[in-house]
């Protein structure tokens, strides 16, 4: 079939069918169709089915009709240009790769963006103050460190080609992240940055030796035409510099400038070109003096080659988290209807969908095994060194890696709704959350450099009225040039970059940035025990009938009905013993932090602890012999309590030594647990814990937690139940545990992926360390700079010698931000997690309790 066009009529039937979009050739079989004017119009891929779908939904299908040119034959995108960079970023169908819900249960959506042309601190600080502002922006961060930015809006109120928009509008170029992309932005910025720094670097090797040959032969009168044109070839050769090289500092500066702020490459390009055009002036009048190109070819080549330094150094300090986005591979073996295993980009999964992973592949999707088992390799993703079995009817996650044999996995979740995705989101709005330090930075950059240029004025006031005139202008420019504001920009923001980079190596992922803040300052640490202290898997050790069970039925049959509607670890320990479902329970309600009601047929049924029972209290029984910490739970039918199943979990092996380790940096630690009182202190006894308070509700927890901290405490609170979610909430630092439940994680601060306890002391040195350093910059960046504006201000620093102090301060803040990142080579003190217990069939390691 022919395009739609005014000029075109129908094909003739020998021809080829063409792609209504691109204009290539339809592939046999290939059936995508798209709605035109009341007809149908064959596509030739899915991508130009997208496509051209939202341009005829947007309202712009006379595109089709009015194209200046037929569909290329290379196959070249054909997209209206103001289509393709926005509104092609509304459609439902391409937002199913990058968007996402915001979480808390609404129509707020969630994106990753890249944002294109960052230089520093001052650009970060003008597009989140711009984009804020937008009607319908909930939130809008960016991390300096990595140019991505984290954006949250109300889909009802501003779309995403609004967001985009704004951006482009002050100067900046924003996209949907993508590691591809990202790959290719690097490499662009990364050629680019050569180039420039190329050209200057010939560009001051020339005039330097040519400056040396004006210096010694500046008495010389009997050559002084030599000497003059020498001087015109230098400002030939700066030339380049100034108007190729320098062409950065510029377009921030002028970005700055259109909205009324004062970034650092204010001073920066008011130094390039003051120098600049002072020199061609002195060149031109002819009389040999103050004409300093080489100040401006240096300066230009110092502060690129610090920049360039400095954007590796960046890269650097994010590739532990970079490697999360390249964990899924772009291909996946779909089998078809027919049994057929065709390949397929992976963003063409839809849930339903079979997938073939073969030994040594990468899972593509989160989904469930169904034929086939084998091992799974977690270890990118949560640190865990040991594979994870893998039979049917098991979850697995994108971005793990098939150990053994070949399976076969049913999607279940794909783009941005997978574990893997979120786990991204995660450290998105980790590293796009600036602690305090680090906003008083930013905030202060602006004040900063207006007073520098305040300063500056009134030095060289001073030097032309009072001193020298003739070299006001070159202390000015040394002023400038010295005092710029890199390295006070740059000292928190690699820093926070690197820190998270090296925790996440452990399988530990910060969420919020302003943990790394708080953490040092915590001196209480509260843990609660199922799942944190223990591996999480409660075993059902012991049962007590109190009544007889109605004929033919028992007990665990009822209390499995009730539990099969519940995430608890407590749920699985009595729903795994009773096997096939006998009975189903409806009206179920969940009482956080006691149990569940419902009804089974005609009865009313609940199941929990003590405080479920109808006198909302009982007598404490007595454990049995063989398990003293097991924990009592009730199942009460009509009011009366019926039967008592007794529980046990496993300790982790590391806990009592973490347990140890926090106390000997001087924490307090307390326990703090829904068990019964006295199997709460026996636990904590046997850990070696100091404090322990029991049977607690949800409420109760909070309200500890909120009374130590009005005693000026800082809490530090671990858990990993959504009963722990309200103090997760309220604690100043929270950690929950990688295998607790989604609401816990996305209240809590840290993130503990690898369930590998004994990361938590290694987190709080890490966060100390972080302190450190970014204090050490922070009096390094203002130590500098109030030393070397008073030094430049009394004309002992010339202007290339400035530029060098100025790169080589900003070079030593990101050097020692660097410091944060993990050694190579150190092994971690091996421990067993959870998934490791269940790995085996059983827990093990300490006894039950």
């Amino acid at each position: 079939m022919a395009l739609a066009s005014d000029s075109q009529g129908p094909a003739s039937s020998a021809a080829p069918t063409r792609c209504f979009h691109c204009g290539l050739d339809v592939p046999d079989g290939a059936c995508y169709p798209v709605a035109f004017e009341g007809r149908e119009e064959p596509t030739c891929c899915p991508g130009c089915q997208a496509v051209a779908g939202a341009i005829i939904e947007r309202g712009l299908g006379a595109y089709y009709h009015h194209r200046d040119a037929p569909p290329a034959e290379s196959g070249s995108p054909l997209i209206p240009e103001e289509l393709r960079e926005l509104e092609l970023f509304d459609h439902p169908g391409v937002q199913q790769q990058f968007v996402a819900s915001a979480g808390d249960g609404g129509n707020r959506r969630e994106a990753a963006l890249m944002l294109e042309g960052i230089t520093c601190a001052a650009c970060v600080w003008l597009n989140e103050r711009h984009v804020q502002a937008l009607p319908g922006v909930e939130s809008f961060r960016v991390n300096y460190s990595t140019h991505r930015a984290q954006v949250v809006w109300d889909p009802e109120r501003i779309a995403l080609s609004d967001i985009l928009k704004a951006i482009r509008d002050i100067g900046y170029h924003a996209h949907p992240y993508d590691p591809g992309t990202r790959e290719q932005a690097i490499a662009r910025e990364r050629g680019l940055a050569l180039r420039r720094i190329a050209v200057a670097a010939l560009g001051m090797m020339q005039v330097m030796m040519l400056a040396v040959a004006l210096w010694l032969g500046a008495e010389d009168t009997e050559h002084e035409d030599l000497l003059q044109f020498m001087r015109w070839v230098a400002a030939a050769l700066t030339t380049p510099v100034v108007l190729y090289s320098a062409i950065p500092f510029y377009q921030s500066a002028w970005r700055d400038l259109r909205h009324w702020q004062l970034g650092m490459d204010v001073p920066v390009s008011l130094a390039i070109i003051v120098t600049y055009l002072a020199s061609l002036y002195a060149v031109i009048l002819g009389t040999g003096e103050h004409v300093y190109f080489e100040s401006v070819v240096m300066f230009v080549f110092f502060l690129l080659t610090s920049r360039y330094l400095e954007l590796i150094a960046r890269q650097r300090a994010s590739h532990a988290i970079d490697r999360l986005d390249r964990l899924v591979p772009a291909i996946a073996n779909r089998e078809g209807a027919d049994g057929q295993v065709e390949a397929v980009p992976v963003g063409e999964l839809v849930p339903g969908d079979r997938v073939r992973v073969r030994p040594g592949e990468t899972i593509p999707m989160d989904g469930v095994v169904c034929t086939g088992e084998s091992t799974v390799n977690r270890a990118l993703l949560t640190g865990e060194p040991e594979p994870h079995p893998a039979r049917p009817g098991d979850a697995v996650t994108g971005g793990t890696v098939n150990v053994d044999g070949p399976l076969m996995i049913e999607v279940r979740r794909v783009g941005a709704e997978t574990t893997l995705a979120a786990i991204q989101r995660l450290l998105d709005r980790a590293q796009t959350e600036k602690p305090r330090m680090a906003r008083i930075a930013e905030a202060g950059t602006g004040w900063f450099v207006g007073t520098v240029l305040v300063l500056t004025a009134l030095a060289g006031l001073v030097w032309y009225a009072w001193i020298d005139p003739a070299r006001a202008l070159w202390v000015m420019v040394a002023m400038l040039v010295a005092t710029c504001p890199c390295a006070l920009a740059l000292a928190t923001p690699v820093a926070l970059t690197a820190t998270t980079g090296a925790l996440s190596r452990l399988g530990l992922l910060v969420t919020r940035g302003s943990a790394l803040e708080t953490m040092p300052r915590v001196d209480l640490v509260c843990l609660d025990k199922t799942g944190t202290l223990t591996i999480g898997m409660p075993r059902l050790v012991a049962r007590t009938d109190l009544r007889a069970a109605p004929a033919g039925s028992d007990w665990l049959h009822w209390a499995a009905a009730l539990e099969a509607h519940s995430e608890h670890p407590v749920a699985r320990a009595l729903v795994e013993p009773a096997g096939t479902p006998a009975l189903t329970a409806s009206e179920i309600r969940n009482i956080p932090g006691q149990g569940l009601q419902g009804r089974i047929g005609t009865h009313r049924v609940a199941i929990g602890g003590a405080s479920m029972l109808p006198s909302g209290g009982a007598p404490s029984p007595q454990p049995p012999a063989d398990h003293p910490l097991a924990t009592p739970v009730w199942l009460i039918v009509d009011d009366q309590p019926v039967a008592r199943f007794w529980l046990a979990d496993t300790p982790r092996p590391e806990a009592r030594h973490v347990i140890q380790d926090l106390r000997a940096r001087g924490l307090e630690v307390v326990l703090l647990t829904g068990d019964r009182p006295e199997a709460a202190r026996a636990f904590a006894a046997q850990m070696d814990i100091s404090a322990a308070e029991g049977g607690m509700s949800p409420e109760d927890k909070l309200a500890y937690v909120r009374a130590r901290q009005a005693e000026g405490r800082v809490v530090l609170m671990a858990g990993e139940g959504i009963n722990d979610a309200p103090v997760l909430a309220g604690a100043d630092v929270s950690l929950a545990m990688g295998g607790g439940t989604q609401l816990a994680q996305t209240q809590a601060d840290l993130v503990l992926l690898s369930d590998r306890l004994e990361h938590l002391p290694q987190a709080l040195d890490q966060a100390r360390h972080t302190r450190r350093v970014i204090r050490q910059n922070i009096a390094w960046a203002i130590g500098y700079n109030v030393v070397a504006l008073p030094v430049a201000a009394s004309g002992l620093l010339t202007p290339w010698l400035a530029a060098l102090g100025m790169s080589l301060s900003s070079l030593l803040v990101v050097g020692n931000a660097l410091r944060l990142r993990p050694a190579r080579g150190v092994e971690e003190r091996p421990s067993e997690s959870r998934s490791e217990a269940l790995a085996r069939g059983r827990p093990s390691g300490a006894p039950p309790v």
